[in-house]
C-alpha cells in the first residue's frame, strides 16, 4: 500500500536567515520531523516568541475553554488584509461577535437544503468538463469548488464573466500574494506603510472591485424585490438582532472575499488530495465508486438527487475525513496570547503567538494510530472517534469553529461521487505530488492523476 506523501522537513537547527527564507516558501518544510511526537515546541527570537501546543489539552483551552484570551493573531492579518479586509476571518471581540451573528443564520438548518440543487449542478457541470488522459487535478477541482461558491452565493455559474475573471484574478493574487512578510514577524506601527508585490496589490484590488460590483448588483435585486433567495440574498437582509443594522456593501464585499478563499481555495486542496488518495489505493477506490452508484439513475436522467442521498454515502464521507486528517487545508491557526501564561512549565508574555497546527495534530504519534498511513476504515473505530473530538479539526473548533463546515462536508461528499460515477483516477508513476503549504496546503508542482471514463 502506498503511504501518503509528506513534505520535506529541516533538520533540528539551522541558522535564522536561513530558517526565514525556507519558511518565506513554505510553512510545512519549515518544520522538523519531531514535532510529531512533541508535545509542545517553542520559538523564541528577539521579535517573536511562538509556542506550538500539540496536546489536546492545551488545544481545548486555547480554542474553546478561554478562546477570548486567545483571540486570533494579527500577525496573520498582515498577510491577507489587502484582500479580505475586515472579515470574520481576520476580526476579533465585538466586531467578529456581530459578524457571526449576522452570517451564521445563512448556513443553519435547512439552508443547506437549499443551497443542495446548486451544488449538484455545480458536481455535475464538474464530471462533464473531465476528459480521459493526464489531468492536473488540483485545477479542476479549483474550478469545481468555485462553481460551488458562486452558484450557491450569488446564483451564478462560473461560466458567467464576472465569476469567471474573479477566479482567474484569484488564481493569479494567490500565486504573488508572499507568505510572509515584515509585519508578520516584528510588530509595526499601523501607520506604516506595508510592501507588497505590484501583482499582489493589483490582483487583490481587483478581486474586490469585482466583488463590489456582484454585491452592489444584490442590493439593488433586494430594493427592487426581484433578488434571488440564495446565501447572498440571506446574509445582506439578516439583520443584527442586537442593532438591527444590516452589513452595508462594503462590509459585505470583505464576507464574500473570505468566503471565496474559506470556501473555494480549502475545499479545492482538500478535494484533489482526496483523488489523488483515491488513486493510489485502488481498490478503496472501487469500493467508492461502487457506493457512488446510488447517483447512477440520477446522472442518467438528468436530475438532482434527494438531499438525504448523502447519509447513504458513508464510505466517501470517511475517505474525506482522512483525507483532511491527512492534509488540513489550513495547517495551521495562529492565536496570541493577551496576558501572561504559562504552558507546561514555559512562560509565555502578552503578545506571544500560540500556534495549534492541525497538520501535526492530524498525524501525532502520540494520537492516532499509524498515523502517516491513509486508512480511511480508521473512522469506524471507537477510538478514532474519540482522537476526533481533540485532534481532528480541519474546520477549528470552540466559538470559532468554520460556520461553513457542513456545507463543506455536503459538497465534498457529493463531488466526489459524481465524479467516481464517470470516472476512474489513477497514479502516474513518478509524479508523486510533494504537499507545501502558502494559503492553504497543495502540491509543489500539482497533482497528476489519469483519467479513465468508467464503462
Amino acid at each position: 500500500m502506498t503511504r501518503p506523501p509528506m513534505p520535506d522537513h529541516r533538520a533540528d537547527r539551522v541558522g535564522l536567515w536561513r530558517h526565514l527564507a525556507m519558511f518565506r516558501r513554505d510553512i510545512l518544510s519549515t518544520q522538523p520531523a519531531r514535532l510529531y511526537a512533541a508535545k509542545m515546541a517553542e520559538v523564541k527570537l528577539p521579535f517573536l516568541h511562538s509556542v506550538m501546543v500539540n496536546t489536546p489539552d492545551l488545544v481545548r483551552l486555547v480554542l474553546q475553554e478561554r478562546p477570548r484570551d486567545f483571540p486570533k493573531s494579527e500577525r496573520v492579518r498582515e498577510g491577507l488584509r489587502l484582500l479580505l479586509g475586515n472579515s470574520v476571518f481576520v476580526t476579533n471581540g465585538p466586531v467578529w461577535e456581530r459578524q457571526r451573528r449576522m452570517i451564521d443564520p445563512a448556513f443553519e438548518g435547512g439552508r443547506l437544503r437549499e443551497t443542495y440543487p446548486a451544488m449538484w449542478a455545480a458536481a455535475e457541470a464538474s464530471a462533464q468538463r473531465l476528459s480521459p488522459g493526464t489531468v492536473e487535478i488540483e485545477e479542476q477541482m479549483s474550478h469545481a469548488a468555485a462553481d460551488v461558491i458562486f452558484r450557491t452565493l450569488f446564483s451564478l455559474p462560473i461560466e458567467d464573466a464576472t465569476a469567471a475573471e474573479v477566479y482567474q484574478t484569484f488564481r493569479a493574487h494567490q500565486r504573488s500574494a508572499p507568505l510572509l512578510n515584515l509585519a508578520a514577524l516584528i510588530p509595526l506601527p499601523r501607520w506604516l506603510p506595508r510592501y507588497f508585490p505590484r501583482e499582489t496589490r493589483a490582483t487583490a484590488a481587483r478581486i474586490r472591485a469585482l466583488i463590489t460590483q456582484m454585491v452592489a448588483a444584490r442590493m439593488d435585486q433586494i430594493a427592487a424585490g426581484t433578488a434571488p433567495d440564495d446565501l447572498a440574498t440571506k446574509i445582506l437582509t439578516t439583520r443584527d438582532p442586537d442593532t438591527g443594522a444590516t452589513f452595508t456593501r462594503d462590509e459585505m464585499v470583505d464576507q464574500v472575499a473570505i468566503f471565496f478563499l474559506a470556501g473555494h481555495e480549502t475545499s479545492a486542496s482538500a478535494l484533489a488530495w482526496t483523488l489523488y488518495l483515491l488513486a493510489t489505493h485502488p481498490e478503496w477506490q472501487a469500493r467508492l465508486a461502487q457506493e457512488a452508484e446510488l447517483l447512477r439513475p440520477h446522472v442518467a436522467q438528468g436530475t438532482a438527487p434527494d438531499f438525504g442521498l448523502l447519509r447513504r454515502l458513508p464510505l466517501i464521507r470517511d475517505t474525506f475525513r482522512e483525507a483532511l486528517r491527512l492534509y488540513p487545508p489550513v495547517p495551521m491557526l495562529v492565536r496570541e496570547a493577551t496576558r501572561r501564561e504559562e504552558f507546561r512549565g514555559r512562560k509565555l508574555g502578552q503578545g506571544a503567538q500560540v500556534v495549534v497546527s492541525l497538520w501535526h495534530m492530524g498525524r501525532h504519534e502520540g494520537i492516532w494510530d499509524a498515523p502517516h498511513d491513509f486508512r480511511p476504515e480508521r473512522w469506524q473505530e471507537e477510538a478514532t472517534k474519540a482522537h476526533a473530538r481533540d485532534a481532528f479539526l480541519p474546520f477549528s473548533s470552540g466559538p470559532r469553529v468554520c460556520t461553513g463546515a457542513g456545507f463543506a462536508m455536503a459538497e465534498a461528499v457529493l463531488i466526489l461521487a459524481r465524479l467516481l460515477c464517470d470516472w476512474e483516477f489513477r497514479a502516474i508513476a513518478g509524479r508523486e505530488p510533494v504537499p507545501m503549504a502558502h494559503m492553504t496546503v497543495r502540491a509543489r508542482d500539482g497533482i497528476w492523476l489519469e483519467l479513465v471514463r468508467r464503462t
